[in-house]
């Protein structure tokens, strides 16, 4: 597997694609920026009102009557009540725009899960060949998650912040310039605090998400590979592999999240040193004179408090920011791969209720790498209802050709003709609606007996599905399930290896396609029930152009054509008979599983 491949792209920024991707939510997006511009207005006039009522209940500049001071308690209610008023619509309005974008987010976050989901079905075969299932699998899970929580934690935090601190900067100046240059020579050193974790976070936290998708890649090797790793004894070293792999990780991520962690004290540091200072600018204004009321004080220090509030609720989310930035990365990156061609524009060019099964491959030349090709210049033609056997040595090509007349991969040149109709031509689908398909490798899917064999279909008969059952020998063991076809079955345990494959027959002999292919069909089931599934093979295959790779060469010597394969290419065809006459690779192949 080679994931280094993607190891650029996932250094680009994409904050481009999910600010594009975002696009249809704008509208309440903006909404709630204007009710959270609205909360934080509110919350930065709560300063002048606490100044106000400060002042009325403070003895300063008053004078005392027979030893006390009066207070205007119509006033004092006045401001509490004000005061109260604004706290409540910052409340409000704080609360309505967290509930507005927290929703949007959520179905932004749904929104690329069934973009991804989508994009997996339309990618080309190969990235699947070259790309670990389990770092696939982290960037949908993991990677998509972290980007819902990081939008979910900081949009809103990063909109408040910005909007309180120019509020809370325009309002320090009208309140006291003189004060307000105290806190304005704090900002340079917190800005560069912040600055300084970015550039030295950012790039750890790209890896931590790189790592842990080879983590989960290992974990999904490992669980899936249980059988082997238990039947080498190979669990010591797996735990290592595992283990190395997870030490790395957890590295990583400590040294990310120590540097992420560190800027709160040090915010925290800055913030107590504008403090002190400003207290001690603002006591000698008040000797001199400069000040004449207290709660120019005492608001200020409220303001002191809304300006450093929004730095340091940067600085506590900055790791999840710059997580976020990195989840983003790989999200989109795969978002943005290349997709297999669009094809709705092209019609249907056959007439399926009466496809001839004239196949014809023309010069087809094949490379999984188009440096090194795998088959060459490879030409034959096969007859309407023919039965083609194709066999071959281990790499001979056998399976790529299959691939490549299903266009699960596209030739590299040359063409393939279904009656006459370059596949070129044809639509994806409409070329695997001809052909029914039963691959060597067996899948299931958790469900009910009944849904695995029907699978894509609509409607199937169920006399038909008897005698399917029949046909493949499943219908004793439906028998003995208790819900017969609709007993659930989980796909790793509840059917052997030779029932699974079974089913994936009895699957394509239900979709009753006019054109057949059979890799290694009956490799997974014993003698006695290959000998009775043949016999179903030959009953489906009856009438139909069918291309049969087996290993097995018993199961193949009634064919009507059998191309021999060796390096990609065919060195051989004929019959069976004359094959063997020749003795020639065919008949050396034959003689060595009887020797």
């Amino acid at each position: 597997m080679n994931t280094k491949e993607n190891a650029p792209a996932k250094e680009k920024n994409k904050l481009g694609s999910l600010f594009k991707a975002f696009r249809k939510y704008y509208a309440p997006f903006f909404i709630s920026i204007i009710l959270l511009v609205a909360s934080v207005i509110f919350t930065i006039l709560t300063p002048g009102t606490i100044r106000s009522l400060t002042n009325e209940i403070s003895p300063v500049g008053k004078e005392a009557v027979n030893g006390t001071f009066a207070v205007n308690m119509d006033n004092v209610a006045h401001y509490a009540l004000l005061l109260v008023a604004y706290i409540a619509i910052a409340f409000l309005s704080g609360f309505i725009s967290a509930f507005i974008l927290n929703t949007i987010i959520q179905k932004f976050s749904k929104d690329i899960r069934r973009q991804i989901s989508c994009k997996i079905n339309n990618m080309p075969l190969d990235y699947f060949d070259t790309t670990q299932t389990g770092d696939i699998l982290s960037v949908i899970t993991n990677d998509v998650d972290t980007l819902s929580t990081s939008l979910q934690n900081s949009v809103g935090m990063l909109v408040q912040s910005g909007v309180m601190l120019v509020g809370v900067f325009i309002a320090m100046f009208i309140a006291c310039w003189q004060m307000a240059l105290v806190v304005v020579c704090s900002l340079p050193i917190m800005l560069i605090i912040i600055g300084l974790t970015f550039k030295f976070a950012v790039p750890l936290f790209n890896k931590n998400q790189e790592i842990l998708g080879e983590v989960n890649a290992t974990v999904e090797e490992n669980y899936s590979g249980q059988l082997v790793i238990k039947a080498f004894n190979a669990e010591d070293k797996k735990i290592a592999d595992f283990k190395k792999k997870n030490d790395l990780f957890g590295t990583i991520l400590y040294k990310s999240q120590a540097i992420g962690t560190l800027i709160e004290p040090a915010m925290k540091f800055v913030s107590y040193l504008t403090y002190a200072a400003v207290l001690i600018v603002a006591g000698l204004l008040f000797a001199n004179g400069t000040i004449s009321d207290i709660g120019v004080i005492t608001g200020f220090i409220v303001y002191v408090s809304l300006f450093q509030e929004p730095l340091a609720q940067i600085g506590q989310a900055s790791s999840t920011i710059q997580l976020g930035t990195a989840a983003c990365n790989r999200v989109f990156t795969f978002l943005e791969k290349e997709e297999l061609p669009e094809e709705g524009e092209k019609k249907q060019l056959l007439d399926h209720n009466n496809i001839r099964g004239e196949v014809e491959f023309k010069d087809v030349c094949f490379g999984y790498d188009p440096k090194k090709l795998t088959i060459t210049n490879f030409s034959g033609k096969i007859k309407p209802g023919s039965k083609v056997a194709i066999i071959g040595p281990t790499g001979a090509g056998k399976t790529t050709l299959v691939n490549l007349l299903m266009r699960f991969y596209e030739v590299t040149s040359g063409d393939i003709l279904v009656d006459g109709v370059s596949i070129k031509d044809m639509s994806r689908k409409e070329l695997r609606e001809v052909f029914g398909m039963i691959l060597q490798e067996t899948w299931v899917i958790n469900g009910t007996l009944r849904e695995n064999i029907v699978y894509n279909l609509q409607n199937v008969d169920e006399k038909r599905l008897q005698e399917i059952l029949e046909e493949t020998n499943l219908a004793h063991y439906v028998s003995t399930l208790p819900q017969g076809l609709d007993t659930e079955i989980q796909k790793e345990s509840a059917l052997s290896a030779g029932q699974k494959q079974l089913v994936t027959i009895a699957r394509t002999m239900t979709e009753n396609a006019p054109m057949l292919i059979l890799d290694e069909a009956t490799s997974n089931v014993d003698t006695r029930t290959e000998i009775l599934i043949q016999k179903a093979m030959d009953s489906l295959t009856s009438g139909r152009t069918s291309f049969v790779i087996a290993h097995r060469l018993s199961t193949i010597k009634n064919a009507d054509l059998i191309f021999v394969m060796k390096d990609g290419n065919i060195v051989e065809t004929g019959n069976h008979d004359s094959l063997m006459a020749t003795g020639g690779l065919y008949s050396e192949i034959y003689n060595s599983q009887f020797n």
